[in-house]
């Protein structure tokens, strides 16, 4: 066993040389499945092949049962009762919101789960090879940036943890300073316990992720619904929130309505963009539909339960509406060892879901892009570790927090660039191309997804101007004492991301149908090995059969480069 371990270490040479020079972090040169061999590439970008392919049906809603049960979803409710709406638009706002998001999520989900391929080769079709590096950085960054985040208030966790272990953790004096650094003594320490503990979790391949989704799908749930149960218990009743009545009406009762639907829905913007890096590893096409009803449903569920618990709260307390569960925690270490040891297991399951959608939502995410972005140094693995050291490290995710509001609200109203991502990607696949792509030309500089020097003009043109009109409302949003704007612009921007959504997929397909870029499109399905011939075989889902896969593959690596060299031409 010691002598595996050390086979697996870097040598003293080589941690040297990692040291002196960026070349000895380069990764071994890897034969591509389908990428030209002058262009840099690693095996993580190539399909997903049929080994791998072992999500099913269950992983599915294991995946969003593992994503969505989570301290976030938990407070939803209350960022919607707080501007002024009740539980009543709370339910249906993020029933009809998660309902919005689940669309995209399903319709690029399909294409991961029918081509195998990630997001970032992908998105190639619909913005072009080279103007998708936009898309990808983009998409990284948002979600290191979400990681450093989650992390810091899943170390809230570790606090009551730790509490409950040894009570005079709760009082430990700060020598930090919160109010001038961020974060205290406490928090620093529970930080980097959640952070070292985290990481090797993060570093688990997409493929072996269902034991830890069925770990969350049992202690989540049972820590919800037990905590919901104790609080109506003790309280004797739901309390008094169910009979809050709305603080608005007319017009700004709607278009509050739906911002907060807008807010829900922006939430999950990222996976709807990047579903196929997950659905790439489904061993069937149709298993990945059970998305469209699950995630409202279950979003919506925890958010009930949220409502429930906390306007129980505030009968047992006395203090206010107490919307973070961990906050209950807090008051059963005071309830002697009994409470101690609710509050320790409590929080752990709050632990754990913290971690399963860092590592769902955002740590593979990262490290999809980042391997396009650098494949000459950046695997999935070393991605994760990059992921999990800039956005938990040097982003500074306390500071964020405790003060950069206006950053907050960029970060919130990234939907804004986001939607129209995830709208062209969806029109480009299922009504340009008709679910028809040439896969290998996805991986060639100078393939037929080539167009205008690396850039489609279509996809250009709808970003821009589904973009555009919303960029006045963020950068209200932003900095709302020194920007004016008409209340119509607020209004528009109050929805965003389903104006972003339509309107990208409107112009998308109005261009693709009057001026059609005929060298991208193909009659059928090319997959350019014959190593992808095994997937058609008993491949569920999958519509086209085995005869159009056989057809793809009859022709050689060659054959492929050569049908995608004919699209460096626009027309």
């Amino acid at each position: 066993m010691a002598s595996h371990i050390t086979k697996r270490l870097p040598s003293a040479q080589t941690l040297k040389a990692r040291t002196t020079t960026l070349k000895a972090w380069e990764l071994p040169k890897q034969p591509s499945a389908l990428a030209p061999d002058h262009i840099r590439t690693n095996v993580d970008m190539d399909p997903t092949p049929p080994e791998q392919q072992t999500w099913s049906l269950w992983t599915w809603m294991a995946y969003w049962a593992t994503d969505m049960i989570n301290l976030g979803t938990w407070e939803t409710a209350s960022s919607i009762i707080a501007v002024g709406l009740t539980w009543r638009e709370a339910i249906p706002i993020m029933a009809v919101g998660t309902m919005c998001v689940a669309i995209p999520v399903v319709l690029n989900g399909a294409i991961g789960a029918h081509l195998h391929i990630p997001f970032s080769i992908i998105v190639r079709s619909g913005f072009g090879y080279y103007f998708a590096y936009f898309c990808i950085a983009s998409r990284s960054i948002l979600a290191m940036f979400w990681l450093g985040i989650q992390s810091y208030n899943g170390a809230l966790a570790m606090t009551v943890m730790l509490s409950a272990i040894w009570p005079s953790y709760a009082n430990m004096p700060d020598t930090i300073g919160k109010e001038t650094q961020g974060i205290s003594t406490q928090g620093m320490i529970s930080y980097t316990l959640f952070w070292l503990i985290q990481l090797p979790l993060l570093l688990i391949h997409p493929t072996r992720l269902r034991w830890l989704f069925i770990v969350k799908l049992i202690v989540a749930p049972i820590t919800a619904i037990a905590t919901m149960a104790w609080c109506v218990h003790k309280a004797g009743s739901s309390g008094d929130l169910f009979n809050q009545t709305p603080s608005v009406s007319g017009s700004s009762y709607a278009f509050l309505w739906l911002s907060c639907m807008s807010s829900v829905t922006g939430t999950w913007a990222t996976l709807a963009v990047n579903m196929p890096d997950f659905t790439r590893y489904a061993r069937s096409g149709r298993g990945q539909y059970i998305q469209l009803p699950f995630l409202p449903i279950i979003f919506t569920v925890c958010g009930v339960i949220g409502v429930v618990t906390t306007s129980a709260s505030i009968v047992i307390y006395n203090e206010g509406p107490l919307w973070n569960p961990l906050d209950i925690c807090k008051h059963w270490l005071d309830e002697g060892h009994g409470g101690r040891a609710a509050a320790f297991f409590a929080a752990l399951s709050w632990y754990i879901a913290q971690v399963g959608t860092n590592i769902t939502a955002n740590s593979i995410s990262a490290a999809n892009d980042l391997t396009v972005l650098f494949p000459r140094y950046v695997n999935i693995k070393r991605g994760c570790i990059i992921a999990a050291f800039v956005g938990g490290w040097v982003i500074v995710p306390w500071k964020i927090l405790s003060s950069a509001e206006t950053f907050l609200a960029f970060m919130g109203g990234y939907a804004v660039f986001l939607a129209p991502m995830a709208g062209i990607i969806a029109a480009d696949y299922w009504i340009i191309k008709r679910r028809h792509l040439d896969i290998p030309a996805l991986y060639n500089p100078h393939g037929r997804y080539r167009y205008w020097f690396g850039v489609n003009p279509h996809g250009l043109i709808a970003f821009v101007l589904a973009v555009a009109p919303n960029l006045p409302g963020l950068a209200h949003a932003i900095n709302p004492k020194g920007t004016h704007v008409s209340a119509g612009v607020l209004n528009l921007y109050s929805f965003d991301w389903l104006y972003g959504f339509v309107v990208s997929i409107f112009i998308y397909t109005t261009l693709g149908m009057i001026w059609p870029l005929k060298a991208s499109l193909v009659s059928e399905t090319v997959w350019g090995l014959d190593i992808i011939e095994g997937r058609g075989s008993g491949s569920e889902g999958d519509d086209n059969g085995d005869e159009e896969k056989r057809g793809g593959t009859a022709g050689s690596k060659m054959a492929g480069e050569e049908r995608g060299s004919k699209g460096t031409s626009i027309m």
